[in-house]
């Protein structure tokens, strides 16, 4: 089979590999679409071997198959691994973390959390770039019927981190919700929020991914490169500022201003992976009696259930598409998605 590798200093390459043999307790899948996600371009963007290094493996190590938003059809099974876990053609979409699967946390879904470590495919395993891949079952979420492979496959990510976050904020119809980055993970979180019922403030420095922004449900849309966040958002809420504020970023400065531009008792998420943030605690969170929180993607079972209420509300999550590929082009891809100007890409099969 052929899969698409990072080489550093922003090259990819289309490699031959063997094609996968189940295991005990694993699947092949055969893809179907495979996302692209901002987190890639810590693999794509730096010199070759210290993505390695930094996750460990050594700078000398053979780089994995990329892609961590899976999604195709189960195509072969293992010992061990019943037809009723796997049939034969079930669309599947894969959460791509590996546990030990036996701890509190792998068995309630949460297997990237797992303190004997975790796999990550398509960063410390092969990934879903490739025409196969190999996972275990106990990975696998069924993609609702009413969802393509390419939705599917943002669920298996971006979208998902993105309804993950939402949900641990409580976000309830009627509040007021700013979201700082419209990349693949802030433009799920603009589109979902407002179809829950928030009134959106979409925060970026592009003009076209605020022009996306607005497409996609929001009701206010702010280039932070001409304005000051903070003050806007004040005058918009009246000086009380919003109940949540979502940073999808990872910059600094864009969570401070998140956290500043909530309201007393408002609610904070950081899902923007990487980077430091330095915050005044008495000024900016404690005589606020602001809530911040970390969240890290979602678990299988909101995996699944982000899915379902994807498909049962008819979210037409097929328009955070701005750019799909097929695996030839897969230079190209990054090269696009690199100037993170664009909405979401993904590799169909």
């Amino acid at each position: 089979m052929r899969g698409a590798v990072f080489l550093g200093n922003r090259k990819i390459e289309i490699r031959s590999f063997p094609d996968p043999t189940p295991g005990p307790g694993e699947v092949v899948l055969q893809m179907k679409a495979s996302g692209m996600c901002g987190s890639d371009l810590k693999f794509y963007r730096p010199p070759p071997g210290e993505a390695q290094k930094a996750l460990g493996l050594g700078g000398n190590a053979e780089p994995f198959i990329a892609g961590h938003e899976p999604c195709g059809v189960i195509a072969a099974r293992g010992p061990g691994v019943s037809e009723r876990e796997a049939p034969i053609g079930q669309r599947v979409m894969d959460h791509h973390y590996a546990g030990c699967g036996v701890c509190g946390h792998c068995r309630v879904g949460w297997s990237q959390l797992c303190r004997e470590g975790i796999t990550v495919y398509g960063v410390t395993a092969n990934g879903g770039h490739a025409e196969y891949l190999k996972v275990p079952v106990r990975t696998l979420v069924p993609l609702p019927e009413e969802l393509s492979f390419a939705e599917g496959a943002a669920v298996a990510c971006g979208t998902g981190t993105a309804y993950g976050a939402l949900r641990r904020m409580r976000l309830a119809g009627g509040q007021t919700l700013a979201v700082f980055g419209q990349g693949p993970v802030g433009i799920s979180a603009t589109l979902l929020g407002a179809k829950m019922g928030a009134r959106v403030i979409a925060v970026e420095t592009n003009d076209e991914r605020l022009a996306l922004a607005k497409q996609f449900g929001a009701d206010v849309v702010l280039n932070s490169s001409r304005v000051s966040i903070e003050n806007e958002i004040k005058e918009l809420t009246r000086g009380a500022g919003v109940d949540l504020a979502l940073d999808c970023t990872g910059v600094a400065a864009a969570r401070l201003a998140a956290v500043r531009s909530a309201k007393t008792w408002g609610t904070v998420c950081f899902v923007g992976e990487g980077g430091e943030v330095t915050l005044d605690v008495s000024r900016d969170l404690l005589r606020r009696q602001v809530t911040l929180i970390g969240s890290w993607t979602f678990s299988a079972m909101g995996m699944g259930e982000c899915a379902r209420f994807i498909a049962d509300n008819h979210i037409p999550l097929e328009t955070i598409f701005t750019h799909r590929w097929k695996l030839d082009q897969v230079d190209e891809a990054y090269k696009v998605f690199d100037a993170q100007s664009s909405g979401k890409g993904v590799i169909e099969f």
